[in-house]
């Protein structure tokens, strides 16, 4: 396990901070410093972790944009404690690699002085400039889709194998799974009645899965990569939102994609996965991950909320976070998936 102290948690090691130092007037001047006026209007886009909005810029002739969403530019505002500059600085050197190597993405716009990434003047909130780029989520995916979407995954993997993230979280049962029980343990966030039977079924799956991590080849990866981060614009599909960038197994990306176990969603999988391997050879014994690594996500969940709580925000989104029905399902959930893991899954004759 690494030994960086950054590492040590997916949330970093700083209790985050709020964003009411983020006023109206700052965050227009965070697109300003790109050097392009604002006409004042601006819309906050869904985000709970960070704060984006989308600002409309000046533009003398309108006529001459070649989409509406050229007229606006998205700033994100990250949650002040979470991550350090270089950790956030590695996502953007990601987002950069992929667009030079032609890999749709939305990368940062670059600052006066080549930099992507500043701190508001006398308040701890680090943000970056991006273009809007058009472009919706698919419900599903047809067969050639499904084929370009694997091949794009695949050519995204060997773009991220090609330098190290040292500063990124590596996802791992101590990341996702321990160390978040820990916190949820130390804050007694579980009732007492469940708080023993959840602790031991979150042991028993990080032990019974961590040596297939140990086996499995970790790089950078995109981390959160479901459906609402791949969008479906007028040259195809293109990859968004970077933020969850991890250091990890290639198939953490590839069960978001298809997160589904039934025979449908197997046949689907098998066909991403033909079109995966004609740009890159996917390692088909690391399917055994996709159960430890959606247990991992629950865990990682439920955490995620309890660090946020104090957050207005958090209570009015998740009100049934903390009850006895909400851990009560989070324990069956999590016993399910113990077995599931101890069969090896549903992935072990794929």
């Amino acid at each position: 396990m690494s030994s960086n102290k950054e590492n040590s948690s997916a949330w970093g090691q700083k209790d985050t901070q709020y964003f009411f130092e983020l006023t109206p007037d700052r965050i227009l001047d965070a697109v300003e410093s790109v050097g392009i006026r604002c006409t004042g209007r601006s819309l906050a886009l869904n985000s709970m972790e960070n704060r984006v909005y989308e600002v409309e810029v000046e533009v003398e002739d309108r006529s001459r944009l070649k989409s509406p969403s050229e007229a606006f530019r998205i700033v994100k505002f990250y949650r002040p404690g979470r991550w350090s500059a270089a950790q956030i600085q590695e996502e953007h050197q990601f987002l950069v690699d992929l667009q030079e190597n032609e890999i749709p993405v939305v990368a940062p716009l670059p600052f006066a002085d080549g930099s992507t990434l500043k701190k508001i003047p006398d308040a701890n909130i680090w943000y970056t400039v991006f273009p809007k780029i058009g472009g919706r989520s698919p419900e599903e995916l047809d067969r050639e889709q499904l084929e370009r979407v694997g091949r794009l995954l695949a050519r995204l993997h060997n773009v991220g194998a090609v330098r190290t993230a040292t500063h990124r979280v590596a996802i791992n049962p101590d990341t996702y799974g321990r160390s978040n029980l820990q916190y949820l343990l130390e804050h007694r966030m579980i009732p007492a009645e469940i708080e023993g039977a959840y602790a031991d079924v979150v042991k028993q799956i990080c032990d019974f899965s961590e040596p297939w991590f140990v086996e499995a080849e970790s790089q950078r990866i995109h981390g959160d990569c479901h459906f609402g981060n791949l969008l479906w614009g007028p040259s195809g599909p293109f990859w968004v939102d970077f933020d969850d960038m991890v250091r990890g197994p290639c198939v953490q990306d590839v069960w978001l994609i298809m997160p589904g176990r039934d025979e449908y969603a197997r046949e689907q999988l098998g066909i991403m996965l033909d079109a995966y391997d004609q740009m890159r050879p996917f390692d088909r014994r690391t399917l055994r991950l996709i159960e430890p690594l959606r247990a991992l996500r629950f865990v990682h969940f439920s955490a995620w909320i309890a660090r946020r709580w104090a957050d207005p925000a958090f209570p009015r989104v998740f009100s049934h976070f903390g009850t006895q029905r909400y851990w009560q399902e989070q324990l069956q959930d999590l016993q399910e998936q113990l077995r599931l893991i101890q069969g090896v899954g549903s992935w072990g004759d794929f």
